[in-house]
């Protein structure tokens, strides 16, 4: 998605980069009339550092996520004064971090785990602003599973949904069956929590609302 200009009846607004790969952060800003003027996803070592507990490697991650593609940035034509948005989320019980699941082992380990018992979800923003600045918010969920019987475990892991996401589920797809209680926000379990990301972009100057004027 390259970058560009765009302009409204009110004039010029600020490019923004989202530094994320994910299809569920995008979905989810354009699902709040945002559609990013490029993605730039970092790569970066996801490994939890000893002792780093699953708040603070959220936080972590989210701002090396929102520096890397900062630094990008700069090195591009007309994008150095972009916004650059980026997330992380974590899944743990008590201190222990779960991963990002790319077998089928893990993933069942994980939701064993997880199976009948309460959880957190933990999502971190980061905003990088035109000027250097950034801005940071944490969103806590806690999600409660039902007990998971074993065909439906089976079947879960022959879906494939959990491939790559943390805590081995998607909760916005086949694993939705799964929780029978969450407090706190549901599009940071997604990946993004929107109350906040919203909140960040329009207290930095960013026209979050822009879009929605006149829409049909």
């Amino acid at each position: 998605m390259a970058a560009k200009d765009r302009t409204s009846e009110s004039g010029w607004r600020p490019r923004l980069i989202l530094a994320s790969a994910s299809p569920r952060r995008l979905a989810l800003l354009q699902q709040v009339g945002i559609e990013p003027d490029a993605l730039i996803p970092a790569d970066l070592d996801e490994t939890p550092k000893r002792s780093e507990l699953p708040r603070a490697l959220a936080v972590r991650l989210a701002s090396e996520k929102a520096q890397a593609a900062a630094r990008i940035a700069r090195g591009r034509d007309g994008m150095a004064d972009s916004f650059v948005l980026a997330a992380d989320t974590v899944v743990a019980v008590g201190r222990r971090i779960l991963p990002k699941c790319e077998l089928a082992e893990e993933a069942g380990a994980c939701l064993r785990l997880l199976s009948g018992r309460t959880h957190r979800v933990w999502t971190a923003v980061s905003l990088i602003t035109p000027k250097g600045s950034e801005r940071r918010r944490l969103v806590e969920t806690r999600v409660r599973f039902k007990r998971l019987s074993g065909p439906e475990l089976e079947a879960y892991l022959a879906s494939g949904e959990w491939r790559g996401k943390a805590g081995g589920y998607a909760i916005q797809g086949l694993a939705g069956a799964f929780p029978v209680k969450l407090v706190g926000s549901y599009t940071s379990v997604v990946g993004l929590p929107l109350n906040e990301t919203m909140g960040l972009l329009a207290g930095e100057g960013y026209p979050a609302h822009m879009f929605w004027l006149n829409r049909i």
